[in-house]
């Protein structure tokens, strides 16, 4: 195994794949021979030539309608957005289109596109290059929706998403790209969609996280001097519902964080399934911390995303009910 960090571990996971399945291709804007803003596709033009490696223009509706025909044409397309900022252009052909073909056609075709966009703040991109948009997709019957928090699980997400017979949105954590790092498994690597992970094992309080607030959960985590419990979903649709509530059962208390808007956001779903399903396991109030109900700023982002100090506070208030 090498040390990667989470951007070299999507490069590899690309390489793999498309070494594994000739079928496999790449497009986006700057994706072949720039390797993308942000390098995730470095090195992949050389290797695999511009017939399947291919720069298009700057028209996100263009690149996702240009995928969902590759796919329907037999081809495995990975879409490149630059930032999920711009994603919404695009918007239409992943929810009217790539997520419905499979249902509307009885089966007979599909759309196995998996659609990468990075998300999130931390990187002082402003408004335009910091949101979290993965509630209006996990909303979305027929897609799959995956946010992975470790280099380990950004790879093995990856290779299985190419395997899906179903549109995947991959939505990785901008600000993880290089600030996580850890050994990842050389070759063909999987971890399973819809499975969560244990990140750090509790029996007082459950937290319930995605992406990149999962490290931020677990050093908060650590300074607790309660026995927390840190769940990582990485598969956001499918959920893995069984673990959610396994875990809130055991610790009787649960705390959720997202950094993407607190109205509506994810967590608000999953707030509902734990009070549904779990109430009666609960020994306190079910508390969220999210990023706010604003645009996301630029000189404030430090206060708009959620810190160790706000889950910390979250978890002494249930503690406390």
């Amino acid at each position: 195994m090498a040390e990667r960090t989470l951007v070299q571990a999507v490069n590899d996971a690309l390489r793999e794949g498309m070494r594994r399945d000739d079928d496999v291709v790449v497009l986006g804007e700057d994706i072949g021979k720039a390797g993308g803003v942000f390098r995730a596709t470095e090195g992949l033009l050389d290797e695999f030539g511009p017939g399947r490696v291919l720069d298009t223009p700057l028209a996100e509706n263009g690149i996702v309608g240009t995928a969902i025909g590759m796919a329907l044409y037999g081809l495995r397309p990975v879409a490149e957005i630059q930032f999920s900022d711009f994603i919404f252009p695009a918007f239409d052909q992943i929810v009217s289109e790539a997520a419905k073909m499979r249902y509307r056609s009885n089966g007979q075709y599909a759309a196995p596109i998996v659609v990468r966009a990075p998300v999130g703040g931390g990187i002082k991109g402003g408004l335009y290059h910091s949101q979290s948009p993965e509630a209006y997709f996990a909303h979305t019957a027929g897609l799959v929706v995956v946010s992975p928090s470790t280099p380990s699980d950004a790879k093995g997400l990856l290779l299985s998403a190419l395997l899906s017979p179903d549109p995947v949105m991959f939505l990785e954590p901008k600000r993880l790209y290089r600030t996580a790092k850890e050994e990842v498994p050389d070759g063909v690597h999987e971890v399973p969609l819809g499975k969560a992970r244990v990140a750090r094992e509790g029996t007082d309080v459950t937290i319930l996280t995605y992406g990149s607030m999962t490290p931020t959960c677990l050093e908060a985590a650590e300074a607790s001097s309660a026995s927390v419990e840190v769940l990582d979903l990485r598969t956001l649709l499918p959920l893995d519902v069984d673990a959610v509530l396994a875990s809130v059962r055991k610790t009787g208390r649960c705390v959720i964080v997202h950094e993407a808007p607190r109205t509506c956001g994810y967590g608000a779903e999953l707030a509902a399934i734990v009070a549904e399903r779990a109430l009666g396991s609960l020994l306190g109030p079910i508390a969220r911390v999210a990023g706010f109900d604003t645009p996301f700023p630029y000189t404030l982002e430090h206060v708009y995303l959620p810190d160790a100090r706000r889950v910390s506070h979250a978890i002494e208030h249930v503690l406390a009910g």
